[in-house]
Formats: C-alpha cells, sequence, structure tokens
C-alpha cells in the first residue's frame, strides 16, 4: 500500500504564549513569521491531505494572515488544555478524538529547517516498517557520538583508562522533538505520540535544530541563512 492511498493529517500545534522566547511563534524569522516556515513545509507536501493547527491564538494566526483553507485546519484550544504546563499528548489526544487519519504527523513551530524531502522519507519509512509489521509509530532523533558524564564526574558511556576514538563509541540517539509519525490505534495504546513498537528515524542535524531558547533562535538564524546558501548554489 503507498503513501497516496492513507490519509495523512499533520498536527501542528501553536499557543499565544512563550516562555523563553516571547512570542517566538509569531516572531520573525529570517523574513516571515515563524510558524510560517515549518507551515509552508507541510502544505508543499503532497502526501500530506490535512494541516490541522489546535491553537489558543486564532486572533494573531488572523493578524498574521492565516485563516482555515482548503488544507488547513484551525482549531481552538479548549480551556482544560491551555497552559505551559499541560502535557502536549492531552492536546493531540483531543485532535486525534476529532479528526480521522489513518496516519498523523505531528510537528512543532520551533523546527522551521525541517524539509520536505526528510518529511516524505519519514512518511514513506514509517509506511515500510508499518506494513512489515517493525513499527507502530515513529519519533526523529540525533545521533551522538561523544563522552558522556555524571554530574558527579564519572563516566557513563566509557572508560578513560582505555580511550576509544569517539566515532568508535557505541551510538546513543536524542530525540529531537522534530517529528512524530503514529495511528489512532497506536495512541490508544500509550495514550502519547510515541507508541509501544516505535522507530527511530535520524534526521539532518541541521534540520534538526529546535528553537528552544535564544541561543536556539540565533543558532537557528545562521543554519538558515547557510542552507538559504547551499541551496542557491545548487541551482
Amino acid at each position: 500500500m503507498s503513501i497516496q492511498s492513507r490519509k495523512v493529517v499533520a498536527l501542528l500545534p501553536m499557543k499565544a504564549h512563550s516562555e523563553r522566547v516571547k512570542g517566538k511563534n509569531f516572531r520573525d524569522f529570517s523574513g516571515k513569521p515563524l510558524f510560517r516556515w515549518i507551515l509552508d513545509t507541510l502544505l508543499s507536501v503532497d502526501e500530506i491531505d490535512l494541516v490541522v493547527i489546535n491553537t489558543d491564538a486564532r486572533q494573531i494566526l488572523a493578524e498574521h494572515g492565516l485563516v482555515a483553507a482548503n488544507k488547513v485546519l484551525i482549531r481552538d484550544r479548549k480551556p482544560d488544555i491551555c497552559g505551559d504546563l499541560v502535557s502536549m499528548n492531552r492536546v493531540l489526544a483531543d485532535d486525534v478524538a476529532n479528526i480521522v487519519a489513518d496516519i498523523y504527523l505531528m510537528t512543532h513551530t520551533t523546527n522551521p529547517l525541517l524539509s520536505a524531502d526528510t518529511i516524505r522519507g519519514a512518511l514513506n519509512a514509517f509506511l515500510q516498517a508499518q506494513t512489515a509489521g517493525k513499527a507502530d509509530s515513529l519519533f526523529t532523533v540525533d545521533k551522538i557520538q561523544t563522552r558522556f558524564y555524571r554530574v558527579d564526574g564519572t563516566p557513563v558511556n566509557h572508560d578513560p583508562e582505555n580511550l576509544v576514538r569517539t566515532q568508535d563509541l557505541e551510538p546513543w540517539y536524542e530525540e529531537n522533538s522534530n517529528l512524530y509519525i503514529f495511528t489512532r490505534d497506536s495512541f490508544a495504546k500509550t495514550n502519547a505520540r510515541i507508541g509501544k513498537q516505535p522507530m527511530m528515524y535520524e534526521t539532518p542535524r541541521l534540520e534538526s535544530i529546535d528553537i528552544d531558547d535564544q541561543y536556539d533562535w540565533d543558532l537557528a538564524v545562521i543554519a538558515a541563512r547557510y542552507l538559504s546558501e547551499m541551496s542557491g548554489r545548487n541551482k
């Protein structure tokens, strides 16, 4: 079964308030509001049938020119799932309960550099694994091979007395919060975007920058400029 035969819904939760970078979802990022970067990317992926924005910021979105359209559904976030301390899985549960899809793809406005090619690759990898019975969900990761220490200075994943090259260390994988793919059934089993049988999908490091604080913002601006220059050279 191909991805084109499945109904794919992208979930893009978006809130008005941001604790560490004030108003970041709507702040100008390299020429347009931050939220437009990943939204425009999602809309460019033909395999995605609908983008659902669960938000408490409908008016702010309208002020930035975004209203519901053929491929965009704006859902007003219920008061009981608003706030910085509410688990994202509760927001997703509300969307899953109200929006029917074969496959849900969830990402964040804070992942502006995630590319359409990476999203397509993740969707196809998930479909193949799901069809083979090897996965019920997918989450993206960064591969890390470096030396870790605990707070008391003791080593975690290496022996200081038997030094090996970092590239020869066992790789560790960090959940980078870029992308999650799941189904209604997998969500029901865990009440979470990661199911009982998840697969990991490595994303390009420059694309996987997640804007959590001002340092991340500045780093993402530099990466966006670099990626734009590289894209221009390759044309």
